[in-house]
């Protein structure tokens, strides 16, 4: 199991990401990708969704229509994990 972050740990992290929030219970952090269309959307969710079955780290997500909203946190170590911030800067050098 991944040891949960320090809140300076997480504060650095979070800094070297562009446009993820930390959530407002602390215990996650948060974004919004938007896209042309339906069919732009899913295709990161698809290629996305490989990514993070290869690294065994899942997110919290839904799509509606041009939009969609992620999630991440490590449920196992009840909040943020160095994976979260692996996983958030995949998802970012998909798009």
């Amino acid at each position: 199991m991944a040891d949960q972050l320090k809140k300076a740990d997480i504060a650095e992290a979070i800094g070297a990401l562009e446009g993820w929030a930390l959530s407002t219970d602390g215990k996650a952090i948060e974004k919004t990708f938007r896209f042309e269309n339906f069919s732009e959307a899913l295709g990161f969710m698809v290629r996305a969704g490989l990514a993070a079955e290869t690294m065994d780290h899942h997110p919290d997500w839904k799509n509606v229509y041009d939009r969609v909203e992620v999630r991440l946190t490590t449920h196992s170590a009840g909040g943020l994990t160095e994976l979260d911030f692996r996983l958030a800067a995949r998802m970012d050098a998909l798009i």
